[in-house]
């Protein structure tokens, strides 16, 4: 009984699959008839829509006959037309009959038949009407025209069902031909009415319009251009000899635009009474065409249903067969195998108890195969516990652990394995990961700045045990900004991995390309023989930045300037070597760039002349001599006092006050920054604190922040976060009413800075990008960095450049997308400050709304904006 259930399940199985198949041949044969009744319709339809059309020229003779006004406006002669009139009479009956009974034949199907209705009702109207001169002649034609185009547009939906069907790829193409050929009849069946209405008719009406007649002939000569796609070969045999028939030629010819363009020339009424005939001989010889081709479809489509059927068939007749097979089957079988599995059902109870025993392999056939089934299944069933054995000592490198299992036990245990393999290959892989990112630039992959000084140390300490020298070029690229300005900050980026890629192929294998930051890169050579090698390294390295790099479709330019510096002694160390390199870099930059410079002792003296500064700056901080400005932030809209940005001055005893761009690159260069940065902050806040306690604002009115600049150096320390909790804590300062500002370069290159940014931010302090808009920072990487204000550039607001309004919006509304305020830098002609406004800009500073201010004059002018003392 068991046996014949399991015999049962594939008999259901064979009997589901038989139905499946039967139903889906069923379908097919349905589909194939439906799609060849569809094609019966296309053919009676076109006929339908062919003689609708050529009732269009005799019944507008007829009018022209019987009016004779119309006659002489046209320009033909009455008399001669009078003549015709019995022929023009038996041609219009003849087309009405072929019309009539065209569109009998439709309305008798399943397709078509409403088009088909509806046209016989609107043909009786219409001939009623032109019958007795109740519709001018261009009505006859445009309401011909609107019954021909409703069987035109019938015909494509009965096509379009007819190709929904489903249908095998030949059948398709053939209904596809018989769309192509029906559109080439339409097509010439129009030419011979346009054409002589554009011969006699004015430029004031449809049918007399030249434009119509050309559009009529494009029309006809895309069709022409379709016959060349028919994908049956006798169809195309067919067409090729219609083509070739002596009315087709000529019909072209005559019917076709002058080569000189204009209007056609008239014809006398011989040749537009032959014109007419040998028209109405191509219509029906393309009509036949048409015939021609859904007579093929509907084979097409008939073999298609012949074939559903007689797979149907066979499926029914192989379905039988497997059923009586299978009943046979179990009949002869059943008996042995029932025996031998009660046998076998003993030991698969052992083994569902849990004990593995021995299972003998004996019986019929079908009885063996199950038995070393089950001594399988207890065979994998003992290295399932062995494997678990190992697990549970911690056996890990056991070989054994590798092996796959099958069951689900075994399944459960091999994933436990490899899931714990698999964390600690992730944690290995994490950790190299992240020791490869802290060292690399995220862009082009190419050791960062932390990774380029220490690589140059360790090349420079190996140079002094073997004595030889150590070469390191400074490459600045020359137009870079002008690629962001133009292009935006995605191709810049391709155009810097470009460059990365050009710089790591002209240097030796052993050299190292490194990336600083920006458009900075460096090239560490060891050992160098001479230093003349290094500069036609240098040499070779500008030509291949120079190279046009193509990126989105455009050919972009950017040169590069390279400083060149050895080192040759014991005594130079790493950040000797940068700033080396990079005073040469400058200085070629300063002669016209594109070209390579060597430091030397010129340059070495500027480099004295700078570690002068940087000393005298050093000294000036310890003896009080900075100072600070406080530049006002305004709101855009109100022009109301929000805040600050606090800018440091340096009052040198002796020379006066001294530009910030002076002094401050110099401290740049050393940690001396961060020193200047730590005292900007203790100096502002604590400035900001006491003006919040001696000069009280009016209720509603926002507190006033400070904005304080912080190095990339300064921010890449972990000191910085400690440096400005001292000073807030010193000053007793809301850590909401601090502003950072930093610099894009800072965002995109220093994955430590970015962290240190995280920290403040988490402490309470707002973000502000500087300056944006003149790095490397995209708009859509705004989302993703821990910023709460965008800054745009001075350079941005006072351009006049096409399209820099239009950018100055775009920062702004992405910005706000973002979540993030904006502050306008450099604002100094009200028309600059109406722009903003107008785009919603949040904030503005600049001399047009103040300069910066010392102390006593911020003061006073936050007191104009106090509460009054009481009296």
């Amino acid at each position: 009984m068991h046996l014949s259930a399991l015999v049962a399940v594939p008999l259901v199985g064979v009997a589901v699959l038989t139905a499946a198949t039967t139903r889906s041949s069923i379908a097919e044969a349905a589909s194939a008839t439906r799609a060849e009744a569809a094609v019966g319709a296309l053919a009676h339809l076109d006929t339908a829509r062919s003689s609708v059309e050529q009732e269009i020229l005799p019944t507008l003779a007829l009018a022209v006959i019987d009016r004779p006004a119309t006659a002489t406006d046209l320009g033909l002669p009455v008399a001669v037309l009078a003549q015709q009139r019995a022929m023009v009479q038996a041609t219009l009956q003849t087309a009405r009959a072929t019309t009539d009974e065209a569109l009998a034949q439709t309305a008798r199907g399943t397709y078509g038949a409403d088009a088909a209705v509806r046209a016989r009702a609107q043909l009786s109207t219409l001939r009623d009407r032109a019958d007795t001169f109740a519709v001018s002649v261009e009505g006859i034609y445009l309401g011909y025209l609107a019954i021909s185009n409703d069987l035109v547009h019938t015909q494509r939906a009965v096509a379009a069902a007819a190709t929904a069907e489903g249908l095998p790829p030949r059948t398709q193409r053939a209904i596809q031909d018989v769309q192509v050929v029906a559109q080439l009849a339409t097509a010439a069946s129009r030419q011979t009415p346009l054409y002589l209405g554009a011969v006699f008719g004015g430029t004031g009406t449809l049918i007399g319009s030249q434009l119509a007649w050309e559009t009529g002939w494009l029309a006809y000569s895309d069709a022409l251009e379709q016959m060349q796609e028919l994908s049956q070969t006798s169809l195309r045999t067919a067409w090729e000899g219609a083509r070739g028939v002596e009315v087709s030629r000529t019909l072209d010819q005559l019917l076709g635009p002058a080569p000189g363009g204009g209007r056609p020339t008239s014809p006398d009424v011989s040749r537009m009474l032959s014109l007419l005939q040998q028209s109405g001989e191509r219509d029906a010889l393309l009509s036949g065409l048409v015939h021609t081709a859904a007579d093929s479809a509907r084979a097409s489509a008939a073999a298609d249903r012949d074939q559903a059927v007689d797979r149907r068939n066979r499926t029914l007749v192989g379905a039988v067969l497997v059923v009586l097979l299978s009943l046979l089957s179990v009949l002869v079988v059943g008996r042995a195998v029932a025996r031998a599995l009660r046998v076998l059902a003993g030991q698969a109870g052992h083994v569902s108890d849990g004990a593995l025993v021995q299972v003998e392999v004996a019986g019929p056939r079908e009885v063996r195969t199950v038995s070393a089934a089950l001594a399988s299944a207890v065979a994998s069933l003992r290295r399932v516990q062995e494997q678990a054995r190992a697990v549970a000592r911690g056996d890990l490198d056991n070989a054994l652990l590798a092996e796959p299992l099958p069951g689900p036990l075994g399944e459960v245990v091999h994933a436990s394995v490899r899931q714990i393999v698999s964390s600690v290959r992730q944690r290995e892989e994490l950790q190299s990961a992240l020791a490869h990112r802290a060292a690399h630039d995220p862009l082009t992959e190419l050791p960062n700045r932390a990774q380029a000084r220490q690589l140059t140390e360790s090349a420079l300490f190996r140079a002094r045990r073997s004595g030889a020298m150590t070469g390191l070029l400074f490459v600045d690229l020359d137009g870079f900004k002008a690629v962001n300005d133009t292009h935006g900050h995605a191709c810049g980026d391709e155009v810097l991995r470009a460059v990365a890629g050009r710089l790591e192929s002209a240097v030796r294998s052993g050299d190292v390309v490194c990336r600083l930051g920006g458009d900075e890169f460096v090239v560490l050579v060891e050992p160098v023989a001479a230093e003349r090698d290094l500069l036609e390294l240098a040499e070779r390295l500008i030509a291949e930045v120079s190279r046009p790099i193509a990126v989105g479709g455009h050919q972009l330019r950017v040169g590069a300037s390279i400083g060149v510096a050895v080192g040759r002694d014991a005594a130079t160390d790493a950040d000797v070597l940068f700033a080396e390199a990079d005073a040469a870099a400058y200085r070629a930059k300063r002669h016209g760039r594109g070209r390579a410079e060597v430091f030397d002792e010129t340059l070495r003296a500027q480099l004295a002349d700078r570690a002068e500064l940087e000393a005298a700056v050093a000294a000036g901080l310890a003896a009080g001599e900075m100072l600070l400005h406080y530049q006002p932030v305004v709101d855009a809209r109100t022009g109301q006092l929000t805040g600050f940005e606090a800018l440091v001055r340096w009052d040198r005893p002796g020379v006066g006050m001294v530009p910030p761009d002076v002094f401050v690159p110099a401290a740049e260069g050393s940690r001396l920054i961060c020193d200047l940065d730590r005292w900007v902050l203790h100096e502002a806040t604590r400035q900001l604190a006491a003006w919040r306690g001696s000069v009280p604002l009016p209720p509603g009115h926002p507190e006033p922040t400070v904005a304080v600049n912080v190095s990339g150096r300064h921010l890449a320390d972990r000191q910085v976060v400690t440096d400005v909790a001292d000073a807030l804590a010193a000053s007793g300062l809301p850590a909401h009413l601090l502003v950072l500002e930093v610099t894009e370069t800072v965002l995109v290159d220093d994955l430590v800075a970015i962290e240190h940014l995280v920290a403040l931010r988490a402490m309470g302090t707002a973000i502000a990008i500087d300056d944006f808009g003149t790095g490397y920072t995209s708009i859509g990487q705004l989302r993703h960095m821990p910023v709460d204000t965008l800054k745009i550039d001075r350079s941005f607001v006072a351009s006049t450049d096409p399209g820099a309004s239009e950018l100055v919006a775009l920062m702004i509304r992405a910005a706000h997308t973002f979540g993030l305020t904006v502050v306008a830098e450099g604002v100094e002609e009200p028309g600059q400050l109406d722009r903003l406004r107008a785009e919603g800009c949040d904030h503005a500073q600049g001399f047009l709304l103040h300069r910066p201010l010392p102390p006593a004059a911020v003061e006073a002018l936050l007191a104009r904006t106090a509460v009054p003392a009481p009296r």
